[in-house]
């Protein structure tokens, strides 16, 4: 199976999807890089922008700035990193469906802990964050 293909069959809360629209969704991230890490997938299993049809690219597009605008406006980071991973050695979890990372940053958000320790703190429980983007949204607290 794919992680993206079987994430959309499943209820939002349980999936953590924080919208979805026509073509493609927006998922937390379960093993962020920051407070507020969220993927944009489109629905249909694609590996490369152009396998994508020009609706879903700009699909993809315009919920990357929706998202860009409601992580700035929620967590007030000092920058954003949006990008793809297109192939596994260019660091694709899923190699075979395409998704945008965005993710909020702030100045020395590269703590000891990541660079000694290997490891990544962050401090927002994955719960806690999908409350928040679910309501900065517009969606409904109850919405599946």
């Amino acid at each position: 199976g794919c992680l993206f293909c079987d994430l959309a069959g499943l209820g939002d809360a349980e999936a953590l999807i924080v919208e979805r629209g026509r073509l493609v969704y927006a998922v937390l991230n379960r093993y962020p890089y920051a407070n507020g890490h969220v993927m944009v997938a489109p629905y249909a299993h694609r590996a490369t922008l152009p396998d994508l049809t020009p609706q879903e690219r700009t699909d993809l597009i315009e919920l990357t700035a929706r998202l860009e605008g409601t992580l700035r406006a929620e967590y007030a980071p000092q920058g954003i990193n949006a990008g793809l991973n297109l192939g596994k050695c260019a660091g694709a979890g899923v190699p075979g469906h395409l998704h945008m990372h965005v993710v909020p940053r702030w100045d020395g958000d590269t703590s000891f802990m990541t660079v000694v320790g290997g490891t990544r703190v962050v401090p927002e429980d994955l719960d806690v964050t999908y409350r928040r983007l679910r309501a900065r949204l517009g969606a409904p607290e109850g919405t599946p």
